[in-house]
This record gives structure tokens, sequence and C-alpha cells, in this order.
């Protein structure tokens, strides 16, 4: 029995010291991946990741705080290699990274390196979909931006990117819906933008032969943010309805917006026109007159004598 505890304690002893061993090593490989940081964070994470293996193989307070340092030092090292691969536009390798951060921050329940993950994942997107859109892949920028937007839902910025990768894209109707958002949050761009998606959502029932509801999207692009170009769309489209009066005010708006514009006579021409048409003799006569030194004097000449 005295040899069977003396064997036992031997074998005591020896664990101790295979523990103890272990630990140094740990202790080793940590500060070897702390050294190789500045030269290599690759290296610096195969270091990390060793020593935390073998001081989670340790038993005790110290090995258990070691365990702890390991953990924060490869999920801080992964989030410094991600934002080194944004800076140099590597963002698909840097999502790559950030997946794995994400997924070490909750195993190791680390809330800090969550959060870093979660505020640095948005950004890479919002540059991604950037890059896309200057490319002019509009499908791509807009599948970046979704992703922004999914993240978080309330930012301007990267709804009105959305909406404009969309539009360009020729998904009008959807990009109307971001654009509206954009517009709702106070994105100082977004009025604009949203105003013309009408427009051509507008030109879009329009050549469809939706007259009326081309009528309504023009209206709304003026309400968003008036521009000519919308006054003279709706003015055109009301004629075809044969909404005289209607159209005559948005062509009088359109040259509000445009008094200077290379078809000024012609749209003032029509507006006479158009309201003689529609028995307007006042309007037809002011403008009528409007047209002498133009290409249409003598016409309208001719027209004044008739009224």
């Amino acid at each position: 029995m005295k040899r069977l505890f003396t064997a036992l304690a031997a074998l005591g002893l020896s664990a101790i010291m295979l523990s103890a061993q272990d630990f140094n090593a740990a202790v080793e490989a940590f500060n070897a991946g702390a050294q190789a940081l500045e030269t290599s964070k690759t290296e610096a994470l195969a270091q990390f990741r060793a020593a935390l293996e073998q001081a989670s193989a340790c038993e005790g307070e110290e090995a258990e705080e070691l365990v702890g340092k390991c953990k924060e030092a490869i999920t801080s090292t992964l989030i410094s290699v991600a934002k080194e691969q944004i800076n140099d536009a590597n963002y698909d390798e840097a999502l790559i990274t950030l997946s794995e951060a994400k997924t070490l921050a909750a195993e190791y329940e680390n809330e800090s390196a969550a959060a870093s993950v979660s505020e640095l994942v948005p950004n890479v997107y919002l540059r991604k979909g950037s890059v896309q859109l200057k490319d002019k892949d509009f499908a791509g920028a807009a599948a970046s931006f979704k992703e922004v937007v999914a993240l978080n839902p309330e930012d301007a910025q990267a709804n009105l990117l959305l909406g404009q990768a969309l539009l360009q894209g020729g998904n009008t109707d959807d990009a109307i819906v971001s654009l509206t958002k954009a517009n709702e949050l106070g994105s100082p761009q977004a009025p604009k933008a949203l105003s013309s998606a009408y427009l051509r959502q507008g030109q879009a029932f329009a050549k469809a032969g939706k007259n009326a509801d081309a009528v309504t999207a023009y209206e709304k692009s003026i309400e968003v943010a008036p521009s000519a170009n919308a006054y003279k769309l709706l003015a055109g489209t009301c004629t075809k309805l044969g909404k005289n009066s209607a159209a005559i005010d948005a062509y009088k708006k359109y040259l509000e917006l445009e008094p200077k514009a290379k078809d000024a006579a012609d749209v003032i021409y029509t507006i006479a026109a158009t309201a003689e048409k529609a028995g307007n003799k006042a309007t037809a006569k002011e403008y009528y007159q409007k047209l002498s030194g133009t290409k249409y004097a003598e016409q309208a000449a001719a027209r004044l004598k008739l009224l």
C-alpha cells in the first residue's frame, strides 16, 4: 500500500509539472503573439490561438486569467485586421473577418468586441456599395445598401443611396419607397432624388398610355421638389387628357421657372393656342401678344385679328 501511495504521489507531481510546463508554454505563445502584432497579425493570431489552447488545458486562477486575455487578444486582432482590409478596400475579406470576430465575440461573451463589429459591418457595406455605384454596378450597389438598411433602418444616407442605386438600375417603384424613407428621415438630397424618381415613373406611365397615372406621378414630383421639367411634362400630359386649363397653368409655371428657356416661344404659342381652343380669349390674346419679335410673330398677329 505504501508503494501505491508513493506511485500516486509521483503521478500527481508529474501532472503538476506538466501543467506548469503547459502554462509556461501558453505564456510564451501569448507574449510571442503580442510581439508579432507589430509585424504580422496573421502570426499574432496563430500565437494567441495556440496560447488559448494551452492555457485552457491548465487549471488555476492564473490560467483562467490568461484564457481571458487570449480571447480578448484574438477578437481585438481580428477587428484590427478587418480595419486594415477596409482601408485597403478589400471589403469582402473584411466582411469574412468581421463575421469570424462576431462569432467569437458571442462565444467569448465579449460585449465590447461585439459592439465594435456591429459598428463596422454597416460601414463596410456602405463603402462597398459606394464603389459599386461609382462603377455603375447598380444591382451590386443596391444589394450592399440593402444590407446597411437592414442593419440600420433609420439611416437616412443608406436609404438615399439605396434609392439612387435602385433608380439607376431601373427599379423605379422600389427606388421611390427608399427615397421616400430617406426624405422622411431628413436627408437633404432626398427631395430632389425623389422628385426625379416620380418624373421617371410618370414618363413610364405616359409611354404605356397611362396618362392619368402619369399626371399623378408628375404632381407628386412637383409636390416634393418643383422643377421646370416636371411642369412641362405635366402640361403635355394634361393636354392629351383634354385638361386644357390644367395644361395652361402647368405651362405658365414652367415659364416662371425657366423664363429664358430655348423653347419659351413654343410654349407661349402653345398656351395661347390652347387657351383659344378652350374659349379663354383673354389668356389667348395675352400670350399671342407676347410673341412679338419671335418666329411666331406673324401667326400670332393673324390670330389676334381673328380674336
